[in-house]
């Protein structure tokens, strides 16, 4: 039996990286999963999409949906919840993973740009949280998790060029990271958790590889998806009160859930939570 048995789960951004393994560990656990992105079949030049996440969820006997949308579109977020309730059922678990993430000089960033990183990171989760928090109120019980970063922290002297890169992509999960508790706050009476939940370093994903500016320190501390996504499901099935409203990391949260790291299918123990140690198994 499955520790997501019988549940629904919407998780967006899930066509490849840190989405796909938290979908896929998902469904591996028994969950119904609604999995969203841009990519439906084929990206210009990543590898990943949402079709092979469902296709995978699938093969190991799970139930996936693929609902395609563009999370800067405020327009699509209603839309979204209701599909995945008209398809799958109440929504039990959310999992705000999707993020727009420009490196930038400061005076180079555009209006649009800060819109849509704006859009994708902070308010869509905001959003798609509204929507989901009145059924889970409801039925007394569910969980929301925001992925975040490690870029949310102010950047301390000796400064590096990274700190000044990662101002808006570190503002908006800043932003995001305040949300996290605050609704926690809101919430906590009627049976919901809400937890933030961010790399310590950096993981390697198509995503990031493509973006090539991510600090050598970063990738030394490199996590693997794996280890997000059994942090991630730790988060999403935990009662503990204790465990509300926190901003927490990969690797540390792992060792306070007292949880090992699996294979996304959840057949293979493997040795930790760094990238080095997974299974290659993606």
């Amino acid at each position: 039996m499955g520790e997501l048995d019988g549940r629904v789960a919407l998780v967006t951004g899930a066509s490849r990286g840190i989405g796909a393994a938290i979908a896929k560990r998902f469904g591996a656990e028994g969950a119904k999963v609604a999995i969203t992105a841009r990519t439906l079949e084929k990206h210009d030049h990543l590898a990943g999409n949402l079709v092979d996440t469902a296709r995978f969820i699938e093969e190991q006997g799970g139930q996936a949906v693929p609902i395609v949308g563009d999370l800067a579109d405020s327009t699509i977020l209603d839309g979204l919840v209701r599909q995945t309730e008209s398809e799958l059922g109440p929504i039990d678990v959310l999992v705000n993973n999707a993020a727009a993430a420009f490196y930038l000089p400061f005076t180079d960033t555009s209006e649009k740009r800060f819109r849509v990183a704006n859009d994708i990171n902070f308010y869509a989760p905001w959003r798609l949280s509204q929507l989901v928090v009145p059924g889970m109120r409801e039925r007394g019980e569910g969980w929301i998790l925001n992925i975040s970063s490690a870029t949310s922290f102010w950047p301390k002297q000796p400064f590096q060029a990274f700190d000044a890169l990662s101002i808006l992509y570190g503002s908006t999960k800043a932003a995001l990271e305040r949300f996290t508790t605050g609704l926690a706050a809101a919430v906590a009476k009627d049976g919901i958790w809400v937890n933030s939940m961010a790399p310590v370093g950096a993981v390697p994903t198509e995503g990031t590889e493509a973006l090539g500016v991510v600090p050598e320190e970063a990738l030394a501390e490199a996590e693997s998806r794996e280890a997000m996504a059994e942090a991630s499901l730790g988060l999403c099935v935990t009662r503990d009160p204790a465990m509300n409203g926190r901003i927490t990391f990969c690797s540390p949260v792992l060792e306070e859930l007292e949880r090992k790291v699996f294979s996304v299918d959840g057949k293979t123990e493997l040795a930790g939570p760094r990238e080095d140690q997974a299974s290659g198994f993606r």
